[in-house]
């Protein structure tokens, strides 16, 4: 079982995903080989993945939370052939067996470009289906996502690890051909060295630092981090599909975004204006979290529980006997 240390190296990386060994444990208050005995055996059990992606609003896509509606005894092929196409991201069986629900990236708009969405509805093993945008998501100060159910690192330390990253200033460029390989190498290992990096690419490892920072700076790099929550002790994985009234839109997406039991939030274009991801240790702690913070919420008028029964694919990541690996080796 996974330890506080852990979760609190899995808070830091979230915050600064590149960040040195050595600034990680001096902030935390451990050594730096500490720090990397740790981290190298997450990754090395396929508990923890940390990818650099090329950021979709670089190329005017965004993405689409689609539940798909299957015949019991399809579900699992195709969830199973939806996790491998790298437009899907998320990905996992709801209880019951013959919900889907799963992120697609497509063309900002309508979608109606996009392959996968105009194929979709013509499978015969698809029953219903529903899909809608994810207009925008909502973070908490000092997280961009789960970080082991509770932020473990204090507010000045989340502030010692963030203080120097750049804000973009505006809508992100395309990353150039010449980034290719630089992106496909950080695909397997976003925390890959500069001389790693000056190896896939041909660059030097000065120059790879200097294209580094300047896709971070303006946005078009970013970074995920993948993790099996349930190898931290935390069984339950449910989304939560809200309605709310428009005006109190963004103060409970807000409010939701700094629980510790969610992982993402978004504002969504469907009936259900708003989604959480929750994560809970088990049944008990889930119904304590909807029956003591959820319902403390003022404004939320309906709500509906996809409860996860089988996760398939986190992220960019695979999930491939219990463990997460890169979607080539899955």
């Amino acid at each position: 079982m996974h330890d506080d240390l852990d979760r609190k190296i899995i808070h830091g990386l979230y915050c600064a995903p590149r960040t040195s060994f050595r600034r990680l444990g001096e902030v935390i208050g451990v050594s730096e080989q500490t720090v990397a005995r740790r981290y190298n055996a997450l990754r090395r059990d396929g508990v923890l993945r940390v990818v650099g992606l090329s950021s979709p609003t670089a190329h005017g896509r965004a993405d689409w939370i689609a539940r798909l509606r299957c015949r019991p005894d399809a579900a699992g092929p195709v969830a199973d052939s939806l996790a491998r196409r790298p437009e899907v991201g998320y990905a996992s069986v709801a209880s019951g067996g013959s919900e889907i629900i799963c992120t697609i990236r497509s063309t900002a708009g309508t979608g109606r470009d996009d392959v996968l969405l105009r194929q979709l509805p013509k499978a015969t093993s698809i029953l219903d289906m529903n899909v809608d945008l994810l207009i925008h998501p909502f973070t908490a100060p000092g997280t961009a996502g789960w970080a082991g159910g509770k932020r473990s690192l204090t507010d000045d330390q989340v502030r010692q690890l963030t203080e120097q990253r750049p804000a973009p200033t505006g809508p992100p460029p395309a990353p150039t051909d010449e980034d290719r390989p630089l992106f496909e190498a950080l695909a397997q290992d976003g925390r890959a060295s500069h001389t790693h990096l000056a190896q896939a690419t041909g660059w030097s490892a000065a120059r790879v630092a200097r294209r580094l920072e300047a896709l971070e700076a303006t946005g078009t790099l970013t970074y995920g981090i993948d993790i099996l929550t349930e190898r931290l002790g935390y069984e339950l994985n449910a989304i939560l599909w809200l309605q709310v009234d428009l005006p109190e839109l963004h103060r409970i997406g807000e409010e939701l975004a700094r629980h510790d039991e969610c992982a993402f939030v978004s504002a969504t274009s469907g009936r259900h204006n708003l989604m959480a991801v929750v994560i809970c240790e088990d049944t008990p702690a889930f119904y304590h979290y909807l029956s003591g913070r959820l319902a403390g919420i003022e404004g939320l008028r309906g709500y509906e529980i996809s409860v996860r029964a089988r996760r398939l694919k986190q992220s960019v990541s695979l999930i491939h006997h219990g463990r997460l690996v890169h979607p080539a080796l899955g």
